[in-house]
């Protein structure tokens, strides 16, 4: 069956002659056979044999490929240079083909074997199935040319550390009548000696052919000759090149398989480490292998993943906001890249693969973690904004401060908690605990924060209760001081205290506080309110004079009906300045001390003793010198320097000067009362009057005797009493002679002057007649009443001249 060379079918040279890779040739070829696509399943067949031996021609038959076949005519040379490679057309899987250059050939000459030492060793370390291409006739012979490349083969696979199971297919050529059944037990024959002779390192001293090798015998007629039997038995040769690596075929064992993706990469690697001329380690060299193209593969799905749409625009919008579903999101693109490096790295070596994957899972994870941790600082800030308009909302509904708070913490720790669940990146393994702590710290902040805002408020609140139910009622009190302020004082602190007291504890309850804690709130309430006490009693103390002077004022200006006091000359003004001064004294001992505890003082004896009695006191001091003020002191015996107000010393300088500053008032009132005395006795003595009587007696009886004087001295009675009314003189003599004497003298022309105008306006005006019809009265009438009409007139006039001063007065 003879195969026609498939279209499909692309070649390259791999090494040139000089020993130099071509690798742009090899990654174009890679391209075109889509070779990085086939992972583990793709089969390597290298041939070597001596040169002009066929071996083009053979592979050309066996894969359809398109090597370069010497031209018989031509004579025999040197046709293939170098390494070449190509796809076999048509056989699954894909396999590629390498044909070496001739061994033993005239143009390298006898010497130069290094190329062809170098050539199977490259070919024995990335082939699976290596064709040894031999001719019949030098079975058997011990020079003949397949010796030394065998001792060659043996040699370098000596030199690997661990076997890769190629198998050694050697293909007899030409054969002759001879049966291959007889062929093939020689062929092994010289193959193991030739293993045997081979020396071996210490760890395969042992080891069997069979360790390393697969050798598979196959024989095929002349070309030249039988050229249909040959192409037929290469027909029948190819069938064993499908599936040639799966289980019970050509390669099935093989090991240490390079992915194809990392073919290329090997391929140098290998070639460059044979030309260097160092040992091969092929165990290594996989591992080596398998980290560059890990590593590039990672690198590829680094790059790939950080430019990702879906990734780029997450990691933005994270920036501002909480992204829904972040978490989720993600772990898909996470896992896409990874599933992605997992595909194309899947055949690399499993422990360089693994870290490798882990090395990209480490550098993808540090690439998303700052839009993790955007995520999670959004999630708790929101959390935490979110907590405290529930709080306030719960406490502006009424709920109890404590249960407000527990309820609410538990409920936003678990949105938190569902949140941080959305965010969650499921390939990292991130403590994020520092989060959520500092999201309670937070919360504990701020409940802490309004505790002790509310508390202040609260305290605040009754604090202001209290000063405005004591401030006020404590003044009055002290103002009205007297033996009763200061218990009346206490039991007001006490009933304020205690209500106070009650409401705290009533709405710190919901607090759910410890009982030191509670009870240092109301400790703190009571010193307050004995403190707006106390702070009342020194403001008050600090203006006691005014207050004295105040009540002194009152007590001696005004009488028992609060009426004020005309000072007739009855009061005595003695007995009321006592009383007034008693009562200011009493002020003041009430101011000297604050007396809220159940103790008794003599304040108000000591100061009593000390300044109302100083005649007394004087007088004794008289009699012995050897008597101690009891206001020489700065402090009370039965009163602490804390409770006290005004010291002795203080008390005794107020007293003198308010004595000074009301003693004014008590001068007026005596100058008062001997003013209004002096007014009412403006009569002469008894025995003036006697006299006047006795010496006047003819003056008398000359107006007896006349009546028309008794009429005029009535006129100027009358003119007299208006003048009086007029001018007020009682009024103008009561502040004394010499005041009433220069008031009057400013007065007296100008009444005058208006009593005569009144006079004349009264002249001016008609007689009038009740009935205008009646006759004028007769003449004689008139003339005989005329004394009549005549004092009727005068005492008409009379009677409008007293009457118009008053109303002029008035």
């Amino acid at each position: 069956m003879q195969m026609e060379k498939s279209d499909d079918c692309c070649s390259t040279h791999l090494i040139d002659g000089d020993g130099t890779f071509v690798d742009t040739g090899l990654d174009h070829f890679i391209k075109e056979v889509k070779l990085g696509e086939c992972g583990l399943s793709y089969a390597i067949v290298s041939i070597m044999g001596p040169q002009s031996s066929g071996k083009s021609t053979l592979l050309n038959h066996l894969f359809g490929t398109n090597f370069r076949e010497m031209d018989a005519f031509k004579g025999r040379s040197q046709t293939t240079k170098g390494i070449w490679m190509a796809r076999c057309a048509g056989i699954e899987p894909c396999t590629l083909v390498m044909d070496l250059e001739g061994t033993d050939g005239r143009e390298r000459g006898e010497d130069d074997t290094a190329f062809e030492k170098q050539s199977a060793l490259f070919a024995l370390a990335v082939s699976d199935i290596v064709l040894i291409n031999m001719w019949c006739h030098d079975i058997g012979r011990e020079q003949a040319a397949n010796k030394p490349l065998l001792k060659t083969v043996f040699q370098v696979m000596m030199r690997l550390f661990s076997p890769r199971k190629t198998t050694l297919m050697f293909v007899i050529r030409d054969k002759t009548r001879t049966p291959l059944e007889n062929l093939e037990p020689v062929l092994r024959e010289d193959i193991q000696k030739i293993w045997d002779s081979v020396p071996k390192p210490e760890a395969h001293k042992e080891t069997p052919l069979s360790e390393f090798f697969n050798v598979e015998v196959v024989a095929l007629s002349s070309y030249e000759e039988k050229e249909e039997q040959f192409k037929e038995q290469v027909a029948t040769l190819r069938q064993r090149f499908f599936h040639s690596i799966a289980p019970g075929g050509l390669a099935g064992d093989r090991r240490g398989v390079v992915p194809a993706s990392g073919f290329s990469f090997s391929a140098q690697e290998i070639w460059k480490v044979i030309k260097e001329n160092r040992d091969l380690d092929l165990p290594a060299h996989k591992v080596m292998v398998a980290t560059v193209r890990c590593e590039e593969i990672a690198k590829e799905k680094y790059s790939s993943f950080a430019a990702n749409e879906e990734w780029c625009l997450m990691e933005e919008a994270v920036q501002s906001e909480i992204v829904s579903g972040f978490g989720k999101k993600l772990s898909g693109i996470l896992n896409f890249s990874l599933s992605e490096y997992d595909a194309e790295a899947i055949y690399f070596d499993g422990g360089v693969r693994s870290a490798k994957r882990k090395q990209l899972e480490e550098k993808l994870l540090q690439l998303v973690q700052p839009a993790h941790q955007s995520m999670l600082g959004h999630i708790r800030s929101r959390t935490l904004e979110n907590f405290k308009e529930a709080f306030e909302k719960a406490l502006n509904a009424g709920e109890g401060f404590s249960l407000a708070a527990v309820t609410c913490t538990q409920n936003h720790m678990d949105k938190f908690d569902k949140g941080h669940a959305d965010a969650v990146i499921e390939q990292a393994n991130w403590d994020t605990s520092k989060v959520r702590d500092k999201l309670r710290r937070d919360i504990d902040a701020h409940i802490t924060s309004v505790r002790e805002a509310k508390l202040s408020e609260l305290t605040s609140s009754f604090e202001a209760k209290l000063n405005e139910a004591l401030s006020g009622p404590v003044e009055a009190l002290l103002d009205g001081a007297n033996s009763e302020t200061w218990p009346t004082i206490k039991k007001l602190l006490q009933r304020e205290t205690e209500s106070a007291v009650a409401g705290v504890s009533n709405a710190l309850s919901g607090f759910d506080m410890d009982e030191q804690s509670m009870e240092k709130i109301l400790t703190g309430l009571e010193n307050y309110a004995k403190g707006v006490v106390e702070a009342k009693a020194r403001e008050q103390a600090g203006r006691v004079l005014i207050l004295m002077k105040d009540r002194f004022s009152i007590l001696f200006s005004h009488d028992s009906d609060s009426m004020p006091r005309v000072w007739t000359g009855k009061e005595d003004i003695r007995a009321i300045t006592k009383t007034a001064r008693s009562s200011s004294l009493k002020l003041l001992s009430v101011m000297a001390a604050i007396r809220m505890g159940d103790d008794v003082d003599n304040i108000e004896t000591t100061l009593s003793s000390s300044l109302m009695d100083m005649k007394n006191n004087a007088a004794v001091k008289d009699r012995s010198i050897t008597i101690i003020d009891p206001l020489a002191s700065s402090s009370w015996e039965e009163i602490p320097s804390s409770r006290t107000l005004i010291t002795p010393v203080q008390c005794k300088s107020l007293w003198r000067q308010f004595n000074s500053e009301t003693e004014y008032t008590v001068t007026q009132a005596i100058s008062a009362q001997e003013a209004h005395k002096r007014s009412n006795n403006w009569l002469p003595p008894p025995w003036a009057i006697v006299a006047l009587a006795v010496l006047g007696f003819n003056e008398f009886m000359t107006l007896l005797r006349n009546p028309l004087y008794l009429g005029l001295i009535f006129a100027g009675f009358l003119l007299f009493k208006a003048l009086w009314v007029q001018l007020d003189i009682s009024g103008e003599f009561r502040n004394g002679a010499l005041p009433g004497l220069l008031s009057l003298s400013t007065k007296f022309v100008p009444t005058i002057m208006n009593l005569l105008r009144r006079l004349a306006e009264e002249g001016q005006k008609p007689i009038t007649t009740t009935d205008p019809r009646r006759n004028p009265a007769p003449v004689s009438r008139n003339f005989q009443n005329g004394s009549s009409s005549t004092s009727d007139s005068s005492s008409s006039s009379s009677s409008s001249s007293v009457t118009s001063p008053k109303e002029g007065n008035e």
